[in-house]
């Protein structure tokens, strides 16, 4: 049974500004790389079996900072697309939308729950294949609706699951039961 490790990437300005970012492709900020390379020490000597990231920079940036400059690209790795919400903040849509989270609300030009499951489910299918240990780099919602959809979970439910940048995470087993072993650590 497969291991996964999950690490967000680090800081970017809209990261920090808690803009929406999905398809803008943002470098890191300082902060961001010091942050992902302090990660390095946790990565280098831990093996693992398959290691990809997102095709976004902050997440190859961090995947090199961190060590683990031989991560694979893997498309569906990329962040909830936020279509006309990129770059914009929750407080900011709320002004016209009261309550809205992407957890719950429809994505004008983006991505449905349905979509975004669709490509998780993609990524839990070839972990699940892999006979050891896995390491993923990835984005905030994204790594939260796969951890949702490793518990067998709607994506919804990845509104429970906080995950702060430059951090791993841990999903795994107990005995069949897939699990969360450690989070935002």
């Amino acid at each position: 049974m497969s291991e996964v490790w999950l690490v967000r990437h680090g800081e970017t300005e809209w990261s920090r500004d808690h803009r929406h970012t999905s398809t803008t492709d943002l470098p890191l900020t300082p902060l961001g790389e010091e942050a992902a390379a302090a990660l390095r020490p946790r990565l280098v000597g831990e093996a693992f079996d398959l290691v990809l990231t997102s095709p976004r920079q902050r997440a190859r940036r961090t995947a090199e900072l961190a060590g683990r400059g031989d991560a694979r690209v893997d498309d569906d790795l990329v962040e909830w697309d936020y279509g006309d919400y990129e770059g914009v903040t929750t407080a900011t849509i709320r002004e016209t939308v009261p309550g809205w989270s992407v957890w719950t609300h429809p994505v004008p030009g983006g991505e449905s729950a349905g979509q975004v499951t669709e490509r998780l489910d993609r990524v839990v299918e070839r972990v699940r294949r892999v006979e050891g240990r896995v390491l993923l780099f990835a984005h905030g919602h994204a790594l939260r609706a796969l951890s949702a959809r490793w518990l067998g979970l709607p994506v919804s439910e990845g509104r429970l699951l906080r995950l702060d940048t430059s951090t791993v995470s841990v999903l795994g087993h107990e005995r069949e039961t897939p699990v969360v072993l450690r989070w935002n650590a």
